[in-house]
């Protein structure tokens, strides 16, 4: 990963993965704000704690600017695109 950090083991769970090949095929949207939440395919995300995580760790984030509450679509970053070619046995 870019950020020369270790890879954190949540980051690398079957869950996480799932939701960063969500995000990768443009299925997921983040609603806005200090904690933002993700819908995929229109539906609220069944682990937000998760969905926080994996934007706190730098893996995912807005597509676009948008203000608090706005519903954009979520992006990988570069971080996000290495996890998912690791796997879930990254960790």
């Amino acid at each position: 990963m870019s950020n020369k950090q270790p890879v954190p083991p949540l980051a690398a769970t079957c869950r996480a993965q799932a939701i960063l090949r969500a995000v990768a095929a443009g299925r997921v949207r983040m609603r806005l704000g200090c904690e933002p939440d993700l819908f995929i395919d229109g539906l609220a995300c069944c682990d937000q704690a998760m969905a926080h995580s994996l934007h706190h760790l730098g893996l995912i984030r807005p597509a676009r600017p948008g203000g608090v509450g706005d519903l954009v679509t979520a992006t990988l970053t570069a971080d996000g695109v290495d996890m998912i070619r690791m796997g879930p046995s990254a960790a």
